[in-house]
């Protein structure tokens, strides 16, 4: 069991009424509280949760529509994430109670200090590594709607300038990452056709796929629900078309593409995680048409070349640049 949940555990007294779960981890505790409900945006957690606990878990970016006297945020590794969360939630619980639980590495002591605008927060527990915060909402906030929480900045290319919106939480939140504006500047030739956006974020590469390609389908792909709605409004704010799904790795793509494109994650919260950029390099093929290509780019200390080459039976490095590599695989 995740130790965060652990902590929860070591108060379950207080949690004995209608309560909302923000950001749990795909565990039993959610079966431990009679009258409580999930809140997730991630895909794999929630499908998880809703295999073990039906109907109890709730997917995407808005506060669900669910009762509750109470809630809990566990600390998400963004701090404008966990903002917006502690507003939403805040904002409806005024004269109740508010718990963060997160890990200490992770910043939940920096974190608690938030709850100070709500009234007077204090500690309930320390175990597992971790700490358990309650405040009692005695100034409510006013909620603050998400699409104003958007930051939106534009990237000058060669074909145009390309609007992008970031929502708090999406990878590289508000700013062009190195590693994409590396691959951004390698698009040339790639085979046209179903092209998928692998771990698209804020959708730059999907959106910029779509416009210098557009006799190209463009299915855009994430495990998070604030990068695929970031996602669809970069499309939206381009006047751009493009399918964005919301699946936990290349296991939800679709199949028979003709391009996968990827700046492939590998961080989860406060500990690093392979397992979906293994998962695509070693399953690619699989989605991949006769003649199709990979391109990605990742960190140059990252040992993929090894994967991509027993998954496709080929690995080029395209170039190497600003601590990058850029590989290309083709299906034969």
């Amino acid at each position: 069991m995740d130790p965060r949940s652990e902590v929860l555990l070591r108060q379950a007294d207080l949690f004995t009424g209608p309560l909302l779960l923000a950001g749990l981890p795909a565990d039993s505790l959610l079966g431990s509280f009679a009258q409580a409900h999930g809140w997730s945006w991630h895909a794999g957690d929630q499908a998880l949760l809703d295999a073990r606990f039906a109907g109890r878990s709730h997917y995407g970016v808005e506060v669900p529509d669910v009762a509750f006297e109470a809630a809990v945020v566990f600390l998400p590794k963004s701090r404008d994430l966990a903002n917006y969360l502690l507003n939403a939630l805040a904002s409806r619980l005024g004269g109740r109670t508010l718990y963060l639980v997160g890990e200490k590495r992770g910043g939940i002591e920096g974190a608690a200090k938030q709850l100070h605008a709500f009234g007077k927060p204090r500690k309930l527990d320390s175990a597992r590594h971790c700490q358990l915060w309650q405040v009692t909402v005695d100034n409510p906030p006013v909620a603050q709607p998400l699409d104003s929480l958007a930051l939106r900045f534009e990237l000058p290319l060669s074909d145009g300038t390309l609007q992008v919106v970031s929502l708090p939480g999406v990878f590289s939140h508000g700013r062009l990452d190195r590693g994409t504006a590396l691959l951004l500047e390698h698009l040339d030739g790639l085979p046209t056709g179903h092209v998928l956006d692998f771990g698209c974020g804020a959708g730059v590469l999907g959106a910029t796929i779509k416009r210098r390609y557009p006799q190209s389908r463009v299915t855009l792909l994430d495990v998070d629900a604030f990068a695929v709605a970031s996602s669809r409004l970069t499309l939206a704010a381009n006047g751009l078309e493009g399918d964005v799904i919301s699946g936990d790795g290349i296991d939800a793509a679709p199949r028979s593409l003709n391009v996968i494109l990827s700046n492939p994650p590998f961080h989860t919260g406060v500990h690093t995680n392979y397992q979906a950029s293994e998962n695509l390099l070693k399953k690619s093929a699989d989605h991949l048409e006769k003649g199709g290509e990979m391109r990605l780019v990742a960190n140059s200390f990252l040992r993929y070349p090894p994967l991509i080459e027993a998954a496709m039976g080929n690995c080029e490095t395209l170039v190497q640049a600003d601590g990058f590599k850029i590989y290309r695989a083709l299906r034969n």
